[in-house]
């Protein structure tokens, strides 16, 4: 079955779900500036495409 990601993004804790770590370490990463947080449709989303692409490269730290 196929799935496909909801073109006007995710919340924060559908995100941190979907990247496997807490909703306040991607909290913290919007405040830093390092994830976009944008306004859609009346609600704060993470852009699916960030998402897609936080999910294609490759963890860091653990085995290679």
């Amino acid at each position: 079955m196929r799935t496909s990601l909801p073109s006007s993004g995710y919340t924060v804790r559908q995100a941190a779900w979907l990247l496997g770590v807490e909703p306040p370490t991607l909290y913290r990463a919007v405040r830093l500036g390092r994830l976009p947080l944008v306004r859609r449709r009346g609600r704060f989303v993470i852009p699916a495409n960030v998402l897609v692409r936080l999910l294609d490269e490759p963890r860091s730290g653990g085995t290679p």
